[in-house]
């Protein structure tokens, strides 16, 4: 189904309907701050499975991160954040970014990279951050497929290609962009950009 979200002003009685097809297991598609993404509970296993056969990758390798409504929610999710690096992700978010940092006992299994790390992102979209709060934990953060990229910026062309894989398409407008978040690997003391997209990081 095609549900029409506004940008600003998401109606609450479909964030609700949103929410329970999530924590039923559902899949949806919905738009961010950079690129439109595919993303279901991070609780339901068999959602992020099915996923990851719409994308054709591994779980385990796929390197999926997950959507947090805000900092607080962020840190957990991961451990370790001291001073510097809370100063640092509290200047970039939300925003086009994703930080990749340890994680902690609350990220599900068939989320952790054999490195035992997890990518966080906090997008600067209503949409994202009212479906977070409604659903009170995060969403799966996957971009879609990307043989037709250039067409994910549509959401009825999206509806189209992937209406019978999913269960919701939210229309959240047209975000106009195909550039994805900037990535920054906070592993170690030194913060690094492992893959320069929206997001101009400065440390």
């Amino acid at each position: 189904m095609l549900l029409h979200l506004h940008p600003d002003n998401p109606q609450p009685r479909l964030l609700k309907q949103l929410a329970e097809c999530l924590l039923d297991g559902g899949i949806i598609i919905y738009p961010t701050d950079t690129i439109y993404g595919i993303g279901c509970s991070i609780n339901q296993p068999k959602a992020i499975e099915k996923i990851c056969r719409i994308k054709e990758v591994d779980p385990q390798k796929a390197q999926l991160s997950f959507i947090c409504k805000d900092l607080s929610h962020l840190s957990d999710y991961t451990k370790n954040i001291d001073t510097p690096l809370y100063r640092m992700l509290k200047a970039h978010l939300p925003g086009p970014f994703t930080f990749i940092l340890p994680a902690s006992k609350q990220v599900p299994k068939i989320l952790l990279s054999k490195k035992s790390t997890i990518g966080l992102r906090v997008p600067n979209n209503k949409i994202c951050m009212a479906i977070g709060e409604v659903l009170d934990h995060p969403i799966l953060s996957a971009s879609l497929p990307s043989s037709v990229v250039e067409d994910y910026t549509d959401p009825e062309i999206i509806y189209e290609k992937f209406k019978h894989q999913v269960d919701f398409v939210i229309d959240g407008g047209s975000i106009g962009g195909i550039v994805p978040s900037t990535i920054v690997d906070c592993t170690t003391n030194e913060w690094v950009v492992i893959r320069q997209g929206l997001g101009n990081f400065d440390a």
